[in-house]
């Protein structure tokens, strides 16, 4: 992982990769222009809410809240908020690598605005995971309900995006061998991990936790992976990224935040890469055809093959299907067909010769799938 740098508006996609894991200091959209096209694995998007704040907001002890008040949370109207999205959108859109996936949080405020505008722009929506915080902040005025929660969008590319990057297994290992839901559970950014300025207040008005950011990344993302955030903020996503072995890059354009982030980001240690392995699963495991254990010369043309009784027998042939005296077909449909059945399962079905016993063909499959590993498949 390369030391971090801050890259300001004279920066170029023409000079390589510099823009890894740097700050690009300037307006999202246009420092998304300047970033080669489709160069980014995953993008985190924090956007502006858009919180429509009218006024001040007090506790019942008359103290004032220190909400999202800042002048880039903004918007003149809806229509302006709109284009803003359309515009980053658009932007980001160009340097997601066709395989890759975008992450867009918000609120009740904009997340609806900004989920349709992504099906007008041909993102294909995968989950909508809801963040369910363990403290979220009461409602002082006593007229909602409390909101306890924050919607976050991830979408491929476009509705044929195929291989992005989903690590199902890990997940699932992770939370106790069951499917990983999408409502998460974590607490808002609180005690040393919150920045805070020389006044002791909160540097980000909306910092996000890292276990959040590390769900996320840990969900979609390998190690090495290029991670994007166009509105960096605190630097949350970089720190979590360089934590991960992942790259980053992010966008800010207010100097105290770059300024925050950069510091906390070269704080960071690096996890070992022993730490940072994947768990993989069948779908993560290159595809073995049978054809492809003829070809790499683990079973010969000719071969006949047996079930694990010795009931049924079929010799290979050289295109990579099986036949008996009155059949012939895939190893699939033939073992279904000799059994009578509607479907089978042909590599723990047949089994070859080997040492005088019989060995299920699928030990082939396994060793043709390490070569394949091996070779870069």
């Amino acid at each position: 992982m390369v030391a971090l740098r801050l890259v300001d508006e004279s920066f170029s996609a023409s000079a390589g990769q510099e823009w890894l894991n740097c700050i690009l200091k300037g307006d999202c959209v246009s420092a998304l222009d300047r970033l080669p096209e489709k160069s980014v694995d995953v993008i985190f998007a924090d956007p502006p809410y858009n919180l429509q704040l009218e006024g001040e907001l007090h506790r019942p002890d008359q103290s004032k809240v220190d909400a999202v008040d800042d002048a880039w949370d903004q918007f003149e109207s809806f229509a302006a908020y709109d284009a803003f999205t359309r515009a980053w959108l658009l932007a980001a859109r160009r340097v997601l690598k066709p395989n890759g996936t975008i992450w867009v949080i918000g609120s009740y405020h904009n997340i609806f605005r900004v989920g349709a505008l992504m099906q007008d722009l041909g993102f294909w929506i995968l989950n909508d995971v809801v963040w369910r915080k363990t403290n979220p902040m009461p409602n002082f005025r006593g007229r909602r309900f409390q909101n306890a929660h924050e919607t976050m969008i991830w979408a491929s590319r476009d509705r044929n995006a195929k291989g992005y990057t989903f690590n199902y297994d890990a997940m699932k290992a992770a939370n106790d061998d069951v499917q990983m839901r999408s409502d998460w559970l974590f607490p808002i950014c609180t005690g040393a991990e919150r920045l805070r300025d020389e006044n002791g207040d909160k540097l980000h008005p909306t910092q996000k936790p890292e276990a959040l950011l590390a769900r996320v990344m840990l969900a979609s993302s390998k190690p090495g992976d290029v991670i994007l955030d166009p509105f960096f903020g605190s630097g949350t996503t970089g720190a979590v990224a360089k934590r991960l072995g992942r790259n980053f890059v992010g966008i800010e354009r207010e100097q105290a935040y770059i300024d925050a982030a950069t510091a906390r980001i070269e704080a960071v240690r690096p996890l070992e890469t022993a730490q940072l392995s994947v768990m993989g699963g069948k779908r993560a495991e290159p595809r073995v055809a049978f054809v492809n254990l003829i070809d790499c010369g683990l079973i010969a043309p000719g071969t006949v093959l047996y079930d694990s009784r010795r009931r049924w027998a079929a010799k290979v042939r050289a295109d990579g299907t099986l036949a008996t005296e009155s059949a012939a077909g895939s190893i699939h449909r033939l073992g279904a067909e000799v059994q009578g059945l509607e479907a089978c399962n042909g590599w723990t079905f047949w089994h070859y010769e080997r040492n005088g016993g019989l060995t299920v063909i699928d030990e082939l499959r396994r060793i043709a799938r390490l070569g394949m590993e091996r070779a870069g498949a």
